[in-house]
C-alpha cells in the first residue's frame, strides 16, 4: 500500500506519530511524507520514508500562498496516486482533504485541536468552517483527540461521517519511563513546557510567578520552549530579577522532568496536551487549566489539580495548594499519574486504531 502523510511541520510527526509510521514501514507499505523542509526531514527519511517539501505557512492568511499549497498537494496526489492520504493540522486537513476528494483518493483527517482562528467566531471562523465542510465531506474517517472538538464539529454539522475519538497521540511509555520523584529538599521546582504565547496562558503564568516569588521562599519556575517575539523583553526582565529560569527550546525534555516537582499548563485551549501526557508518564503531578485537552490527562486531586483558564488568581490558588501539600502527597500524585497513562494513554492503542481504519476493507495483511 502507498500512504501519503501531509502535515505542517516535522517535529509533530517524529515526536507523536513515529511509531505509526514505523508500523507502516514494517508492514511493507510505501510512505511518502510532506511538510516544509526542516531539521526533521532527514529524520523522516532515515526512518525509510520518502520526503517531499511543501511550503505550508502555518499561521499565514495569504490567499496566493494557500493556492500554491493546493497546487502542490494536487501535484503530489496526482503523481503518487496513493491508496490513502492522512492529513494532520489545519491547512493539510483543509486543502489535502479537498484534493483527495476531487481525485477520489481515500483519506483520513485528524483534528488535533481547533486553533484560535476557528474559535474567534468572526468571518475567518465562518470561512474555515465552510472549508472544513467541503474538505471532510468525503473523508473515510475523522479522528478527534477530545470530545469537546468532536462536539464542536457535530453541533455545527461540519462533518457527518464516521468519527473516532482517541485519547490524543498517546504516550510511548517505554520512552517516557517513570522517573523517581525529586528528593525532599527545600526548593520546589515548577516546570512549564510549551510555546510562550498568549493562548498557552503565558500572561497568567507570569502574573502567578511574580506573586508566588514575592510571597514564598525556595520556589523555582523553569520555562522550556520557543518564546514568541512579543514576550522576549518581558521574559528577560523576569529572568534578570531571578523570578524564573528560561531554558529556550529543547529537544530532550527528560532532564527538566527529572528535577520538576510539578508541571504547569495554563492553556486557553488544547487538542490533547502531549506535554501533560508525557509529564504524567514520567510521574509528575499536573497543574492545568480546566479545559478539554488538559482535564482528561489527570484525575482531580489524585494525579493533578485544575484551575480556571485565563484566570491568574485561580492559577495562584492552585499553585499555593500544591506548595502546602505534604511531600508524600505530591509523590503519590505522580505515581497515580503514571498508572493512569499506562491504563488509558498507551500509544500502542492509538496506533492500532489508525491501522484498523487504514487497512479496513483492503484485504491486505498488517501486523
Amino acid at each position: 500500500m502507498k500512504i501519503v502523510i501531509l502535515s505542517n511541520f516535522g517535529m509533530g510527526l517524529i515526536k507523536f506519530r513515529k511509531e505509526l509510521i514505523e508500523s507502516f514501514l514494517r508492514n511493507g507499505d510505501e510512505v511518502i511524507v510532506s511538510f516544509p523542509r526542516d531539521e526533521y526531514a532527514k529524520k523522516i527519511e532515515e526512518l525509510g520514508c520518502r520526503f517531499i517539501h511543501t511550503d505550508v505557512d502555518r499561521k499565514g492568511k495569504n490567499i496566493l500562498k494557500d493556492l500554491n499549497l493546493i497546487k502542490e498537494y494536487f501535484k503530489i496526489a496526482k503523481a503518487e496516486k496513493p491508496d490513502i492520504i492522512l492529513t494532520y493540522t489545519i491547512k493539510p486537513n483543509l486543502y489535502g482533504g479537498i484534493i483527495s476528494a476531487v481525485l477520489n483518493i481515500r483519506y483520513i483527517s485528524n483534528i488535533t485541536g481547533l486553533g484560535n482562528a476557528i474559535l474567534s467566531e468572526g468571518l475567518l471562523s465562518k470561512i474555515i468552517i465552510g472549508f472544513y465542510r467541503r474538505s471532510l465531506k468525503k473523508a473515510q474517517t475523522v479522528f478527534f483527540q477530545n470530545s469537546s472538538n468532536l462536539k464542536f464539529f457535530d453541533d455545527r454539522q461540519i462533518y457527518l461521517g464516521d468519527s473516532i475519538l482517541i485519547p490524543g497521540s498517546g504516550v510511548n511509555i517505554d520512552q517516557f519511563e517513570y522517573l523517581e520523584y525529586p528528593k525532599h529538599t527545600e526548593t520546589l521546582n515548577f516546570l512549564f513546557i510549551g510555546r510562550l504565547m498568549r493562548s498557552k496562558g503565558i500572561d497568567e503564568l507570569l502574573l502567578a510567578i511574580e506573586y508566588i516569588q514575592n510571597n514564598y521562599n525556595s520556589i523555582k519556575f523553569h520555562l522550556v520552549g520557543f518564546c514568541e517575539e512579543n514576550y522576549e523583553e518581558k521574559l528577560r526582565k523576569f529572568q534578570d530579577k531571578g523570578l524564573l529560569v528560561f531554558h529556550g527550546q529543547q529537544d530532550n525534555i527528560i532532564p527538566f522532568m527529572q528535577q520538576a516537582n510539578a508541571i504547569i499548563q495554563p492553556s486557553h485551549h488544547e487538542g490533547m496536551s502531549n506535554v501533560l501526557l508525557e509529564a504524567a508518564a514520567c510521574g509528575r503531578p499536573i497543574l492545568a487549566s480546566d479545559i478539554p485537552g488538559c482535564k482528561e490527562t489527570f484525575d482531580e486531586g489524585e494525579s493533578g489539580l485544575s484551575f480556571i483558564p485565563n484566570n491568574s488568581e485561580s492559577l495562584i490558588t492552585t499553585i499555593e495548594k500544591f506548595i502546602e501539600m505534604a511531600y508524600d502527597e505530591k509523590k503519590k500524585m505522580g505515581i497515580n499519574g503514571r498508572k493512569k497513562i499506562e491504563r488509558e494513554f498507551n500509544r500502542e492503542v492509538i496506533v492500532d486504531s489508525y491501522k484498523n481504519e487504514i487497512y479496513k476493507n483492503r484485504g491486505g495483511k498488517h501486523e
